[in-house]
């Protein structure tokens, strides 16, 4: 455990950011599932694939992603729904 209080507020703002960053991450990679799920079963994925397409970009505009590693997850996924 720190004893410099700067670092113990540190800490605490990061266990934060851990938290927030998780839960992002969380409902990209679920949103991510949905679309690939429907695109297996043969179903329109047209909404699905916009809404991800949505959280990707929150992540990225929020920083939780790179710009680069969401441009690449986008493009990843269309190329996945559209072969």
């Amino acid at each position: 455990m720190a004893n410099i209080k700067s670092q113990i507020k540190r800490n605490r703002q990061n266990e934060t950011r851990r938290q927030r960053n998780k839960s992002i991450m969380s409902e990209l990679k679920t949103s991510i599932k949905k679309v690939e799920a429907a695109a297996a079963a043969g179903e329109p994925t047209v909404d699905l694939f916009q809404a991800a397409q949505k959280k990707i970009d929150m992540a990225c505009a929020k920083g939780v992603l790179h710009p680069k590693a969401a441009a690449r997850r986008k493009s990843r996924l269309a190329a996945s729904i559209s072969g």
